[in-house]
């Protein structure tokens, strides 16, 4: 099985009664807190509507993260191709990656807001249409090829980087998979790491294996199969000490991020008279609970996907800035090396003196006894030995 590695997916989602700067800086600040224990990677998005999803290039941020940071790699997602000229996207990630000397990872989408598709005069139902166009574009400008190519939205005309990805031979590249099989398509066609941004809402849990699999039908036609530890599935929890300290925590923001996410797009919708968090958990869209529970809901994962390499939390100020960065600090200490097995020679070492603990015992025993008997001989040895001063007198 391939060694679980762990990340975070930061769309952010921030309240409209916050400070945006502040929002931005706080962002910033967990980078550095996730670099300092440990995780491997983390994911930001691309929005431009809404109010509450502040980061509207991805690789501005990453680049002043980079900085900040020693070893977390950044990946953007994702950047909405329908957006941008695949030229720029293309000449952006490379020099990004540059600048990181190799931490950045480039994750493509079509776009999630129908509203920043609209003010940018698209239809929304051109999206992954444009997005495949790109990305085909994308991938032959990484590897220096000259394109000349005009579609409906965007004209090439001996295209070319003028500069080659630091990365050989580019960085990964990573498409988003939710619901529909767009994702798993592309994917397949090009070799493609996956992210499954929906992994625990119950539509895109069912959709899990179904998309990874028309990855590997896809990438069977061309005689190749798909690297599971290049798949990363997406789900929200907050961890505390206790249950009940984790369902206090998020009173502080927890209605007003699930109010966010219907206002886009009615999803969440808690019946009259329950505790929103307590419908959301019973529901398994995610976690409010303890390091065992996180624990339980990757296996859960793994039962429904099989094999995957990452799994990346969804950040959402559901808690307080501390308490957030504690619920990361406690999944490190004891999520990770559940699954990394890291503690397993700790655990055989230690049962292994309990087995032998009477055996050990006696030894010690032995031991001690044998020193306290070689101690009274040399001390009886020195009283009868003649001094030499009394032989002198």
């Amino acid at each position: 099985m391939t060694k679980l590695r762990h990340g975070a997916f930061l769309p952010p989602f921030h309240p409209m009664n916050e400070n945006p700067a502040a929002c931005i800086d706080r962002d910033l600040e967990l980078m550095q807190w996730l670099d300092r224990l440990g995780f491997d990677e983390a994911w930001i998005g691309e929005h431009h509507s809404a109010g509450w999803e502040l980061i509207s290039s991805p690789e501005l941020f990453i680049a002043v993260a980079a900085e900040r940071t020693k070893s977390i790699r950044f990946g953007t997602g994702v950047i909405s191709l329908p957006y941008h000229n695949p030229l720029m996207t293309a000449n952006r990630i490379i020099q990004l990656d540059h600048h990181t000397r190799g931490r950045v990872m480039f994750g493509a989408g079509p776009g999630l807001l129908a509203s920043d598709a609209l003010m940018l005069g698209i239809d929304p139902n051109t999206q992954r249409d444009r997005m495949a166009e790109a990305l085909d574009v994308i991938l032959r400008l990484f590897k220096g090829e000259i394109v000349t190519e005009k579609t409906d939205w965007y004209t090439l005309v001996g295209a070319r980087a003028h500069i080659l990805p630091y990365t050989s031979p580019h960085p990964e590249v990573a498409v988003v998979s939710a619901v529909t099989p767009s994702g798993g398509r592309l994917a397949g066609k090009y070799d493609l790491s996956m992210i499954c941004v929906a992994a625990t809402n119950p539509f895109g849990y069912d959709a899990l294996a179904a998309n990874w699999k028309i990855a590997n039908d896809i990438a069977a036609q061309d005689g190749r199969t798909m690297d599971a530890s290049r798949l990363r599935l997406v789900g929200p929890m907050h961890i505390a000490e206790t249950r009940a300290q984790a369902f206090e925590n998020v009173k502080f923001g927890f209605e007003p991020y699930l109010n966010y996410l219907n206002n886009n797009q009615p999803r969440f919708i808690v019946p009259d008279g329950q505790d929103p968090a307590t419908w959301f958990v019973e529901n398994k869209f995610g976690v409010i609970g303890t390091p065992d529970d996180a624990i339980a809901l990757i296996e859960r994962l793994y039962e429904k996907q099989g094999d995957f390499g990452v799994f990346l939390q969804q950040v959402h100020n559901w808690a307080d800035f501390e308490e957030t960065k504690r619920s990361y600090e406690l999944y490190q200490r004891y999520v990770m090396p559940h699954f990394s097995k890291a503690n397993r020679p700790r655990v055989e070492s230690f049962d292994w003196c309990t087995d032998h603990r009477d055996e050990l015992s006696e030894k010690r025993s032995t031991a001690a006894r044998a020193m306290f008997e070689k101690h009274e001989a040399e001390q009886k040895a020195a009283l009868t030995r003649p001094q030499k001063g009394r032989e002198a007198w």
